[in-house]
């Protein structure tokens, strides 16, 4: 079963090293604890996934195993199965808390509805993440784009202005300096 700091019964020794595994980040606040655990039941559910997988291939008959399968035979074979499926509840049991901790997190913190609402039907994200609101106060639409494509043109744009302000620079200067030495002749 994973560690979790914020499922109950951890000893607090168990809490310390593993908040010493987690960036800081995950730490400075109640709310982002939360989001970092339910990161946690994200990894716990494919995990979950894996083992339904494994009791699912331990429950079928010995002739149907493949080669690659490495599965054991006999007597192992039932103890390999109570042991996967020991493992499964156990990690059902520490997804189901894990939820439910976010659920009275969500309901302590007052998060209003309309915050955790789904997105409208056929709605397609970004390829590169969430983006700026599609319409901005004059009710003009603007582009498609992700957030990090927003980034990488707002950055492109800045390393266009220091060019041309260098260049300007450099012009200024030979201008100067051309100047200067034409008067003093």
């Amino acid at each position: 079963m994973a560690s979790n700091p914020t499922l109950p019964g951890s000893s607090s020794q168990e809490q310390g090293l593993y908040e010493q595994d987690i960036d800081p980040i995950w730490m400075s606040s109640r709310t982002a604890r939360q989001i970092y655990a339910l990161g946690e039941v994200e990894k716990d559910i494919s995990r979950l996934l894996s083992l339904a997988a494994s009791s699912m291939a331990l429950l079928s008959l010995p002739q149907t195993d493949g080669p690659e399968d490495d599965l054991p035979k006999g007597a192992e074979r039932s103890e390999k199965f109570v042991d996967v499926a020991n493992e499964y509840f156990e990690r059902l049991d520490s997804i189901h808390i894990a939820i439910r901790s976010s659920l009275a997190h969500i309901r302590q913190s007052r998060i209003a509805p309309s915050a955790i609402n789904a997105p409208p039907p056929n709605f397609i994200p970004p390829p590169l993440g969430v983006g700026l609101p599609s319409t901005d106060a004059e009710g003009a639409s603007r582009g498609e784009r992700g957030l990090q494509e927003e980034r990488v043109e707002r950055d492109a744009w800045k390393g266009i202005l220091d060019a041309l302000t260098r260049i300007k620079e450099a012009r200024d200067r030979e201008r100067g300096e051309g100047a200067g030495s034409s008067t003093g002749s």
